[in-house]
């Protein structure tokens, strides 16, 4: 039975955006709520009203940006609001992706049913039922400054509405807008006064990505604790450094998460170390991992509580005011739609995934190199070298995508560049932010898979010590055994990248955290951000 997700602008959550942007083939169908209908029905009576009384606001009867002092006649507006939408849609690069482009809709939807924007009821529904029909506007990647939100990209999306711009059809293919609308059963609509600005104008794209950005970064922030775990039984580690005194003498509550579940995977575990005096500690990443690991639990969780405050924020301007008791209209120019606080979350999470990707990269030049790993393991993770070079290059790809993530983690927010003759001289560069993050987290995902991949070899080649009976980590166990059903041990050189894919799959099809989670008692879990009073 079709799930139904009732949006109201103030109650859409994460977890709602994830299984509309990637539900199919059952997507959970989209429906307003009353109250918010009758609140964006009053909105868009106010603008009538307004133009009635002949009054003066911004991007109703006015140009936009430097255009602010130009007034429109009232016969104009309607041409006023289509134009924005002709002369926005500017956008460049490669198109977003149907979930990403699906998550934009949602959340554009969502920040427009709080009935502060001025759109006609009939227009948001017409957005709803694209959602609900399967109507994806092609919209560009590049193009948003993150302030007055994000203009260029959410033109292309809005052109779609009024049968103009681009959609994808069937198999990839790109159909003209009305065309999509037709074939969806839809119309397209004619815009009135202050609808094509109250599309256009927010940070629904940025939001967006950040929010498919922040889910799947929760999901590395346990899978690093994953295959730092397994890598630290093929090497011989201690998981003495995660004792729980330890942590609470330095009382970071992600520390202390990240310790407790890298305790449960490693239970029962015959492939760590016990209190050695020749030997007591080990190098920093594996030590270190609570405090590495959980540093980037802090960023994870600091992007999450972003997202869900955004997800439903107001972000157009202007914006309406109607008092319950004098049905006085105020219209407000502010700037909701500067995406600074995304562009500063975004870059901070950049900043943490790269450093995951930096642990991780270094924990498989641990396994790979018989000097660092004090000849526990054999070099390059295979017994006849020379000849073959095992794991060798593996090593480097992980570097490459290290290296690459430093130059992606420059934070996007310290840039700015004035527009619309200087009137907009601050922006957030917020998309931008968005994007990077993105793409670290595409690199951090294949370096892990890429830790998992040699750590499983590692542990094959300790079994030949330690006996086929010996057990690893109540929760590093059942990921061992997945990537040996889909990975065999490499007794000499093969074609490695087969491998890696099926790792990486099984890594972000969520299959190795689940098998992690089925047999750990302290499950993976994060402290939320703790609100300032």
């Amino acid at each position: 039975m079709t799930e139904t997700i009732f949006l109201d602008g103030n109650s859409l959550t994460l977890d709602q955006v994830i299984a509309v942007a990637y539900g199919a083939p059952n997507q959970p169908r989209l429906e307003l709520t009353p109250l918010a209908g009758q609140r964006v029905t009053r909105a868009a009576a106010a603008i009538q009203q307004l133009l009635q009384n002949g009054e003066i606001a911004y991007g109703i009867t006015t140009g936009f940006g430097a255009f602010k002092n130009r007034i429109i006649p009232p016969d104009e507006v309607e041409i006023l609001q289509r134009n924005i939408l002709l002369s926005h849609a500017v956008g460049v690069g490669q198109p977003f992706d149907i979930p990403t482009t699906r998550a934009i809709m949602l959340i554009r939807l969502n920040t427009l049913a709080r009935g502060h924007s001025g759109i006609r009821l009939e227009t948001l529904l017409l957005l709803q039922e694209m959602l609900n029909r399967g109507v994806h506007p092609v919209i560009p990647t590049k193009g948003s400054l993150g302030a007055s939100g994000d203009l260029a990209p959410l033109a292309h999306m809005a052109l779609v509405l009024i049968g103009e711009g681009e959609a994808w059809g069937e198999g990839g293919v790109k159909l003209r807008g009305l065309q999509s609308l037709e074939q969806a059963g839809l119309q397209p609509q004619r815009l009135i006064a202050k609808e094509g600005l109250a599309l256009t104008n927010g940070t629904a794209v940025m939001c967006a990505v950040g929010a498919l950005n922040a889910w799947r970064a929760l999901h590395v922030g346990q899978l690093v604790d994953i295959a730092g775990a397994l890598s630290l039984e093929a090497l011989h580690g201690t998981d003495l450094a995660f004792d729980e005194r330890i942590q609470r003498l330095r009382p970071h509550p992600q520390q202390s998460n990240c310790a407790a579940y890298l305790r449960g995977l490693l239970a029962e575990s015959e492939f760590t170390r016990h209190h050695d005096p020749a030997n007591v500690q080990d190098a920093y990443t594996l030590r270190c991992m609570p405090q590495v690991h959980g540093a980037a639990r802090d960023a994870i969780a600091y992007a999450r509580w972003v997202i869900d405050l955004e997800l439903n924020a107001v972000t157009d301007n202007p914006l309406l005011f109607i008092d319950e008791d004098t049905s006085q209209i105020s219209v407000l120019s502010g700037g909701n739609f500067h995406g600074e606080p995304l562009a500063i979350a975004m870059d901070y999470l950049s900043i943490a995934l790269a450093e995951i990707g930096n642990i991780s990269e270094r924990r498989v030049m641990r396994l790979t190199d018989e000097a660092s790993n004090a000849h526990i393991l054999p070099a390059f993770l295979t017994e006849q070298g020379g000849l073959n070079s095992g794991f060798m290059l593996t090593q480097y790809t992980a570097a490459a995508l290290a290296s690459e993530n430093k130059v992606l983690a420059h934070p996007s927010s310290v840039d700015t560049i004035p527009s619309s003759a200087n009137v907009e001289d601050h922006v957030s560069m917020g998309l931008t932010a968005a994007l990077h993050t993105a793409a670290i987290l595409d690199n951090v995902e294949h370096i892990l898979s890429i830790e998992l991949l040699c750590a499983a070899q590692g542990i094959d080649f300790r079994r030949k010590t330690l006996g086929p009976r010996a057990r690893l980590g109540r929760g590093t166990q059942p990921v061992y055994r997945l990537i040996r059903r889909h990975v065999p041990f490499l007794e000499q050189d093969a074609l490695m990248y087969p491998y890696m894919r099926v790792v990486h799959h099984l890594l972000v099809s969520r299959q190795v955290a689940a098998a992690a989670d089925a047999l750990v008692e302290n499950s993976w879990s994060m402290t939320p951000v703790m609100m300032l009073d």
